[in-house]
């Protein structure tokens, strides 16, 4: 049997207990085991000799989501909200890991935090607090609640004609959960429209010309993936990315 696909994943940063810690949600690590892969966590990336060893290991790099925000700084901005986390380590690990993913032409995932890292690596902007924006919902999650309440549905994406998931998953629009305060503001040069909300705001991306998999998405397809058939074809679809990559 061959092996699964090994799937990047990078750790956020926080102190728990007065401690640094590294901390992944288990959702997504569940959720690449539904698509068939192995997940790596890793801490961080000290130099560009130790990205080209991680990626030397990788199938596939999945981008999760975090409750931290990509600093604005990477982006020409200074800080809107200081209340709101950073993550900056972070930052420093996947913004140098995507330009590299993409032109090994690693299968890539991204979601939520992931997505707009990647906007933000590939020299794009984000708007720092989506409510605010003249035109634009509220697209932030229900505080106080119970997980099942914060992933609930809340409101449909309209997908692109003829884009990458419409064609992957037969419809023309799907009902998604909305949990983020931050969205594209300006698409970066190389991307490609797959989904936007209601208002406009895009909800998900690809990167044009790209010669692996590369889909981005603001909603989180892996909260009970299992249970959602729209995200198990999106996770299948990942996970058969990584084993054809696995198997060049």
């Amino acid at each position: 049997m061959p092996r699964r696909p090994h799937v990047l994943v990078p750790a956020c940063h926080r102190v728990l207990s007065q401690y640094p810690s590294l901390v992944v949600s288990r959702k997504y690590t569940d959720a690449l085991r539904l698509a068939g892969c192995m997940p790596l966590v890793f801490p961080s990336i000290e130099s560009a000799d130790e990205l080209e060893h991680l990626l030397d290991a990788a199938d596939g790099v999945l981008l999760t989501g975090s409750p931290s925000n990509v600093h604005p700084s990477h982006f020409g901005e200074a800080v809107h909200n200081e209340s709101l986390p950073l993550d900056p380590v972070r930052d420093a690990g996947t913004l140098a890991l995507i330009p590299r993913v993409i032109a090994r032409g690693i299968p890539l995932m991204a979601i939520c935090r992931g997505f707009q890292e990647v906007n933000v690596a590939l020299g794009g902007s984000l708007f720092q607090a989506v409510h605010e924006v003249e035109g634009h919902r509220d697209h932030r999650g229900a505080e106080d609640v119970e997980p099942a309440e914060v992933f609930a549905p809340a409101h449909q994406v309209n997908l692109v004609a003829g884009g990458f998931l419409a064609t992957l998953l037969q419809r023309q629009s799907i009902e998604v959960n909305s949990v983020h305060g931050q969205g594209v503001k300006q698409l970066a040069p190389g991307l490609r429209v797959e989904a936007r909300a209601p208002d406009g705001l895009i909800e998900a991306f690809a990167v044009d010309g790209a010669s692996g998999f590369t889909l981005a998405v603001q909603w989180h397809p892996e909260w009970q993936a299992h249970l959602n058939p729209v995200s198990t074809q999106i996770f299948e679809a990942f996970g058969a990315a990584c084993r054809l990559y696995r198997d060049r």
